[in-house]
């Protein structure tokens, strides 16, 4: 589909899942990598981020695991600026390689927020991999090591990214038409 619509919006195809896949497959190989012989905890920040965690993960070949964290901070098409920590972490992160796997950073509050939380218990190290990044957006300095793809300040929906709950379940990354 060229064009769906999602509420009172419509949305058009701006990034086809082939080229998300052929990403998604870069990022891990890095991260592979990068990370041999660490044994990172993968931290996903739901609800966003499922589709890209769960294709990240079919390529990592290192030792690994799981867990998810949820945070808010959207409502509607913008962020309201309030980030609230929904479900937390139950592992003992102290002395780990933690790698967050977002979604989307746009503004960067967000993560800042999640860095600080877990700075608090002691982490090794701390990586972020997010599968978009709005570098006209960021409001704060952070170090992005693993990126799918730098985007336009647009609102987008597909691929595990929604407007209002609607839209996470599209393959494809679909752009706002004004």
């Amino acid at each position: 589909m060229d064009t769906i619509q999602i509420k009172d919006k419509l949305f058009t195809v701006s990034i086809r899942e082939q080229e998300i896949q052929k990403e998604v497959i870069r990022v891990a190989n890095e991260i592979n990598r990068d990370l041999a012989g660490k044994n990172p905890l993968f931290l996903s920040v739901l609800n966003g981020s499922f589709m890209f965690t769960a294709d990240l993960l079919k390529h990592i070949t290192i030792p690994c695991e799981i867990s998810f964290v949820k945070l808010a901070s959207y409502q509607g098409v913008s962020s309201t600026g309030s980030i609230k920590e929904v479900i937390g972490i139950n592992e003992d992160i102290a002395g780990r390689t933690i790698v967050i796997v977002e979604d989307i950073v746009d503004t960067g509050l967000t993560m800042q927020r999640l860095l600080e939380t877990l700075g608090t218990r002691g982490p090794k190290e701390i990586h972020i991999a997010s599968l978009l990044v709005k570098p006209d957006k960021l409001k704060v300095d952070l170090n992005i090591e693993y990126v799918a793809m730098n985007i336009p300040n647009d609102f987008i929906v597909g691929y595990g990214l929604d407007y209002d709950g609607f839209g996470r379940n599209y393959p494809d990354i679909y752009t706002v038409v004004d």
